[in-house]
């Protein structure tokens, strides 16, 4: 082997911090991030497009928004992932007050993603917006029939409603929200009166879509996109879209977002996956699954669009992780299961 000359030694020393800072090393062809994610739907094109414009790669360790979070924390400086993704705010803000996640100053993510959907310390960014919307059996229900989550808790929806399990961080969130905006005893009062028009608890939205679609349910409440999936394969599926809330705090909404991890040994790359995302590579990201994009330059798709506009939720995304505790206590409390 011949020995470097003292002057190559130098170029080479001082080329490797570098070389490192852009998720490249010696004999590495490119760079290349790895995302712990919980979303598993929707996203390959925009992943893949992603590294067709950047030529950053992108690898992927699937599981639920709390086993990633977990592993995270677990895996503390030795872990290997740039990016943790979620589908709820909730894990997100509890990834940052754990100290799982580092803030990014990106002037493109602040003017892409509004200030309620993403942390006031930048340590996370929404890059899709879901609203939970409630759904209902045109043969059973007029739309002036309905008004607002609360109102579902009136005698004459007894029997008649479709909600999903207590353990869904969607449901969680949502009475979450229900938290902020009424207090601890407001969201209370609410879940006892859902609970006491002995509601179905089915094990996930697109049960409820189709049960409410077959005339089991006159009232659901689900994810909007499930809806939109749903009638995309069915076009004539009786299940009509209702935003609640419109005349009090809108309709609630979480995100899917993400954020770069502490242990993220390619800040640079990891940055530009998010700043692509929610820019370039909104439409991509969202489409495939239905989703409202969080860049109020970008529309979602012509099915979403036709459900009509609405009032959202303008509550900081970031809050429903606060509150997480106390919503887990009062569903269990209502007899929620």
């Amino acid at each position: 082997m011949t020995p470097l000359s003292p002057r190559l030694f130098v170029a080479t020393v001082a080329v490797l911090p570098l070389l490192a800072s852009c998720g490249l090393t010696p004999g590495s062809d490119g760079p290349s991030i790895q995302v712990y994610s919980a979303r598993t739907y929707g996203g390959e094109k925009a992943y893949d497009r992603f590294t067709e414009e950047t030529g950053i790669k992108v690898e992927f360790l699937n599981g639920s928004d709390a086993e990633l979070r977990e592993r995270l924390a677990a895996e503390g400086a030795d872990s290997k992932a740039d990016v943790f993704l979620t589908v709820d705010a909730a894990n997100l803000a509890l990834a940052a007050e754990q100290g799982l996640l580092q803030p990014v100053s990106s002037p493109a993510l602040e003017q892409a993603v509004p200030a309620n959907l993403r942390d006031p310390q930048d340590r996370w960014f929404g890059l899709a917006q879901r609203a939970r919307v409630l759904i209902y059996d045109p043969d059973q229900v007029k739309p002036d029939e309905l008004s607002s989550y609360a109102a579902l808790g009136d005698p004459e929806w007894k029997g008649r409603l479709c909600f999903r399990t207590a353990t869904s961080a969607y449901t969680q969130s949502l009475v979450s929200s229900f938290v902020a905006h009424h207090g601890e005893e407001g969201a209370a009062r609410l879940l006892q009166g859902w609970m006491a028009n002995e509601p179905q608890i089915l094990a996930n939205d697109v049960e409820i879509v189709r049960t409410v679609g077959a005339g089991g349910c006159a009232v659901g409440i689900t994810n909007h996109y499930y809806v939109a999936r749903e009638l995309a394969k069915d076009p004539e599926l009786g299940v009509g879209v209702f935003f609640p809330n419109q005349a009090t705090t809108g309709t609630h909404v979480n995100i899917s977002g993400a954020g770069v991890t502490t242990s993220a040994d390619d800040l640079p790359s990891a940055t530009r996956f998010l700043e692509w995302l929610a820019t370039t590579g909104q439409s991509p990201l969202v489409d495939g699954n239905f989703e409202y994009p969080v860049n109020p330059d970008v529309q979602p798709v012509e099915l979403v669009r036709d459900f009509g506009s609405f009032e959202r939720d303008q509550l900081n995304v970031g809050e429903l992780g606060g509150h997480n505790d106390v919503a887990v206590r009062l569903l269990a409390d209502a007899g929620y299961r």
